[in-house]
């Protein structure tokens, strides 16, 4: 597991108290992994949601980031992060994460693995999402602004590849660089 621990207090709705509910409420609803649970304890989803839905982040919902997108729900990063450490024989090393969006399922991968690589096709939720990761000392991600569906040819292969961007189907191009 990767050493980094971003920490941000809370106080209210955002306090630790209220992402140990949330933390409680996703073991109720399946979520076994320790590791995926204990980094969520810590990461502080509030950042990544505008400041006025700050007392909503730790509940387990979908939430707007602006400019027609959402943070995921904390389940859906919860399980499809268990499916990437699940999926591999070894840790996982490096991941490609598919629609940064507001940056969090990066964030959680990032404590989870060496190298996190995401792609971002909406240039400000790039950059908002950059600027979180500085603010939170987060330095084993790199992002990219691109179409996703192309992944990142330049730094395959990855161990996993995550699609957190909405897909008819899943492009084979990304299959190639697993």
């Amino acid at each position: 597991m990767n050493a980094q621990r971003p920490l941000s207090g809370g106080s209210g709705m955002t306090s630790q108290r209220a992402r140990d509910r949330l933390i409680a409420r996703l073991q109720a609803n399946g979520i076994a992994n320790a590791q995926v649970l204990e980094v969520m304890r810590r990461l502080p989803r509030h950042e990544f949601v505008d400041e006025a839905l700050a007392s909503r982040a730790y509940e387990d919902t979908a939430l707007p980031i602006g400019l027609g997108q959402t943070i995921s729900q904390p389940f859906i990063v919860a399980r499809m992060t268990e499916a990437v450490l699940a999926a591999c024989t070894q840790p996982p090393r490096r991941v490609l994460e598919v629609g940064t969006g507001s940056g969090y399922q990066a964030a959680v991968l990032s404590q989870l693995v060496d190298e996190v690589y995401t792609v971002e096709r909406i240039d400000e939720l790039l950059y908002q999402a950059r600027r979180r990761f500085r603010r939170l000392g987060l330095r084993n991600l790199r992002s990219k602004h691109a179409d996703g569906h192309a992944g990142w040819l330049e730094e395959a292969p990855f161990d996993a590849i995550v699609v957190t961007a909405a897909a008819d189907q899943l492009a084979p191009v990304l299959l190639d660089q697993l």
